[in-house]
């Protein structure tokens, strides 16, 4: 008699979810940019999601551990240990021997590309007014752009903890295929490395998701969620409604270019 082994919870999540993956993988986006100024116009809009990406991660880390004083432990020992994991390589990675967050780095890349940072830079000097209060809306954001980031702060404000962490596992930038690193790669080898960082990011940030933080985020989904089927059906939902807010943003750079 064959032994039919049980499918886990993650595995029926990523089961329900790889149409929608699949979509992605396969979305036109892709084929269409061809030049380095489709490239540029790509980055001025993905920026934002880059962005929203670390705040996705801080709302993880400021429930899963303790960021206040006195400190005091918190109930997911394991969870502690990998989102602060994931946050030491995506807010301080080592390129070219310094420190530096992945989200700084992509702005790098923008300004050695040529492309705008003046929407996500009318953004930053909001923030760094000292309220914690921003209006994307008036900084000139693309329009796919604007509501990416407000799906993404929806569910930051309302959102449970492992609705965020199914979020942040299933609809982020490991969902960027291979075909378009290698589209990366031919431009800026075709420009004499005015992509060259874009092209660095790309390959570090999925290396470090498919390697380190990929099954770490795997982890602290089935750790929040456990045994409790309710909970399982709400990260579900949380991960086919990020892959769809990504789906509408890849849209919407596609119409616009």
């Amino acid at each position: 008699m064959t032994l039919v082994e049980a499918v886990s919870p993650i595995e029926t999540l990523a089961a329900r979810i790889s149409p929608l993956r699949a979509n992605l993988a396969a979305h036109p986006l892709y084929a269409k940019i061809q030049s380095a100024q489709q490239l540029r116009a790509f980055m001025e809009s993905h920026v934002f999601a880059v962005w929203d990406f670390m705040s996705l991660l801080k709302a993880l880390q400021s429930r899963l551990t303790c960021v206040e004083v006195p400190w005091r432990p918190t109930r997911w020992p394991e969870s502690r240990r990998f989102i602060n994991e994931i946050v030491l390589g995506e807010e301080s990675d080592v390129f070219q021997g310094r420190a530096v967050s992945h989200f700084e780095l992509y702005l790098e890349a923008m300004r050695e590309s040529g492309a705008d940072l003046g929407p996500i830079s009318a953004l930053l000097a909001q923030l760094s007014a000292g309220s914690s209060e921003f209006d994307v809306k008036i900084c000139g954001v693309p329009d796919a752009a604007l509501q990416f980031v407000e799906s993404t702060f929806l569910l930051i404000e309302s959102g449970g903890l492992h609705q965020i962490a199914a979020a942040f596992t299933f609809g982020r930038e490991d969902v960027i295929p291979e075909m378009f690193r290698g589209l990366v790669r031919d431009l800026n080898a075709q420009l004499g490395g005015q992509f060259a960082k874009f092209q660095w990011y790309l390959e570090r940030h999925i290396e470090v998701d498919g390697e380190d933080h990929g099954p770490l985020a795997l982890r602290m989904v089935s750790d929040l969620c456990g045994e409790d089927e309710a909970l399982w059906e709400e990260a579900a939902l949380a991960a086919e409604t990020a892959l769809q807010a990504r789906l509408a943003l890849w849209d919407g750079i596609l119409v616009s270019l």
